[in-house]
């Protein structure tokens, strides 16, 4: 009888290398939200794969900056929290790449004691004489990592590296029903794909500025029914969001709506309203109350 593996498998890296897509190409499914632009990712969501004889909790984390202010400060503490539980590490970097924005997270990486797995993205974008320099870089900045070159968009190497996890991983019992898919509720996803939406089609400030709040969840036999307020921080703000006549507002929500009912497989009717909230990425109480400190 085969014995059974377990184990958390956290992964880190600058914004925009990749870190999500990677995620959703090993569960199957689209549980973090994926945009071109800078801290699309807020929080620390957990991804869990399983397997008759193994349970992978998968951790996809904020990219790494220096914060400015508060908000990205609770950010980074998801960060540090994965440092902390993994079993493996995954050290995510993109062609190109020659260090990690704050130097004292990469002396951890230098330092850890447990496995980890260096994967260089988006190697489709490279030549064959370029990934060869950026292997050399990383195995000389990083003797003690496997480095592993991928592509999470086209799904190179994916299933490799997700062996070599399994392989890497701990023996032990689950630590999740073997039918959970992560640890967030599903409110947890009706904002983050509002929030997609809203990262895809406002430009500057405004995605940053923006928190979504789902107020009401009602499920049926038929349909879904949703109530979500988007947050801002000045008046100006839900002008924008808003847009003429609602329709910059409306478009958020039929895109949403679209996402959702493939999510749930299910009928989705939403509702969105925006509401000023000042300055409540300053505001820890206000960002308590979002989930960024715990």
């Amino acid at each position: 009888m085969k014995k059974h593996k377990a184990g958390f498998v956290n992964i880190i890296g600058n914004p925009n290398v990749g870190k999500s897509t990677l995620m959703n190409a090993f569960i199957g499914e689209k549980l973090s939200i994926i945009t071109s632009k800078a801290q699309t990712t807020r929080h620390r969501i957990l991804g869990i794969v399983n397997g008759d004889d193994f349970q992978v909790i998968l951790s996809d984390t904020p990219g790494i900056i220096k914060p400015v202010y508060e908000m990205q400060t609770a950010m980074m503490d998801f960060v540090k929290l994965a440092f902390e539980d993994a079993d493996v590490l995954l050290y995510m970097v993109e062609i190109g790449e020659k260090a990690l924005k704050d130097e004292a997270f990469f002396q951890k990486i230098e330092n850890s004691k447990i496995p980890v797995l260096l994967l260089l993205n988006k190697i489709d974008t490279s030549e064959q004489l370029v990934l060869e320099d950026q292997i050399q870089h990383w195995q000389s900045l990083l003797p003690n990592a496997e480095i592993h070159p991928i592509s999470a968009l086209e799904n190179f190497n994916v299933k490799e590296v997700f062996d070599r996890i399994l392989e890497l991983l701990p023996e032990g019992q689950p630590y999740y029903p073997k039918d959970q898919l992560t640890d967030k509720p599903e409110r947890f996803f009706v904002n983050e794909t509002i929030r997609e939406k809203i990262l895809l089609h406002y430009k500057k400030e405004i995605p940053y500025a923006v928190e979504v709040e789902t107020e009401e969840f009602i499920e049926d036999d038929k349909i879904i029914r949703i109530r979500s307020v988007v947050m801002v921080e000045r008046d100006t703000q839900k002008g924008i969001i808003i847009g003429h006549k609602g329709s910059a507002l409306k478009r958020v929500g039929v895109e949403a709506r679209k996402d959702l009912e493939k999510f749930f497989d299910k009928q989705v009717h939403i509702e969105l309203y925006v509401k000023v909230n000042k300055n409540w990425r300053s505001n820890s109480n206000q960002l308590k109350r979002f989930g960024y400190n715990n």
